[in-house]
């Protein structure tokens, strides 16, 4: 920025967030308590002069503090926005770098949303129906359990434990385990027919049984979309709203909020009535589907990890909520969520 050197930069923004706070002029006296300068009242009224000079703050009347020009605001807002940027690229390399499964990848990009928005965040797992399947794993827990991880398009992963009635030799799991992943990946669910699944039953011979337990639990978990997954974070910001934040309202909205059918219900209503080409939609006061939530506005966006994986990002604030700033922490989380599954992918 045009002559804004580290200290005069500090005092710049110090003075926005007190003038932010208070609404009253600020004064040399005031920053030198607000700053971590350390700087005599002399000096800061110095470089005020200078930021005044080049028009970043005004000073209304004479021998009052100053405040924000138009030209303080934009610097303000501007580096707000990088500061934000690079706290959500940190996050980003984080969550990557020390997260393997998207559940825990989730959970912080709601800590994330409700942090940089200040208002309630949400967001769901990836809805999965109708999706592919990736890859089979068989192994062996003990003589009478086996262990089947199925890995779906969307590096989605479940789990489900099989019964053994007798045990497996480490060839025979191998043979299993080839059978399986060269016949079905790729496949959705509407592909796998009687036909070949009587085919892989053929040639599993005397391990027919679990090739069919394997079969049912890859139907599961494709088809499995009733125990959808939600995420919050941030409920507590509400309070920092007064129309929000009496007793009666705060309960009403807390409740609604860790009722997680309830935010499923509202996530269901509303994928059909998102605008299009946007994966976005708003809803404000009264036309909440969540009743307890009508002194509020809601924001909702899916996001896409690939074909058939989808979910749904949301914030809940006050109808007053800076919906641009709101829209593009959205439309930004959007993106990092692409990045994410794809740099995995690789």
């Amino acid at each position: 920025m045009e002559g804004l050197d580290e200290r005069k930069t500090k005092i710049l923004k110090a003075i926005i967030k007190n003038y932010l706070d208070t609404g009253e002029p600020v004064g040399s006296r005031t920053i030198s308590k607000y700053t971590d300068l350390h700087l005599s009242s002399a000096t800061i009224r110095n470089e005020m002069s200078d930021l005044e000079e080049l028009g970043y703050i005004l000073q209304p009347h004479t021998s009052a503090g100053r405040i924000p020009s138009d030209k303080g605001y934009r610097f303000y807002v501007d580096h707000l926005i990088t500061e934000k940027n690079q706290e959500i690229s940190e996050m980003q390399s984080f969550v990557i770098e020390h997260t393997e499964k998207m559940e825990r990848v989730l959970k912080n990009v709601a800590k994330l949303l409700a942090h940089n928005t200040e208002y309630a965040a949400m967001i769901t797992g990836p809805r999965y129906h109708r999706n592919k399947l990736k890859f089979i794993q068989l192994s062996k827990v003990d003589e009478h359990q086996l262990l089947c991880v199925i890995v779906l398009e969307g590096n989605i992963v479940k789990n489900k434990m099989l019964a053994l009635e007798e045990e497996l030799s480490d060839e025979q799991m191998l043979k299993l385990n080839i059978l399986l992943n060269t016949s079905l990946n790729g496949l959705s669910i509407e592909q796998i027919n009687l036909g070949m699944i009587t085919a892989l039953k053929d040639q599993a011979g005397s391990h027919s049984r679990i090739v069919g337990d394997v079969l049912d639990a890859v139907a599961e978990a494709i088809g499995d979309d009733e125990d959808l997954q939600i995420y919050t974070s941030g409920a507590t910001n509400i309070f920092k709203y007064p129309e929000l934040s009496n007793s009666e309202k705060a309960s009403e909205f807390i409740s609604a909020f860790e009722e997680k059918q309830l935010l499923a219900n509202m996530i269901t209503d509303s994928l059909g009535e998102r605008e299009p080409g946007t994966g976005i939609q708003v809803y404000i006061g009264d036309e909440s589907p969540i009743k307890t939530m009508k002194d509020c506005s809601v924001v909702t966006a899916t996001y896409e990890l690939g074909e058939g994986v989808t979910g749904t990002i949301g914030i809940i604030g006050p109808k007053r909520m800076d919906y641009e700033k709101v829209l593009n922490n959205l439309k930004n989380l959007k993106k990092q969520l692409d990045v994410i599954y794809h740099k995995e992918e690789k």
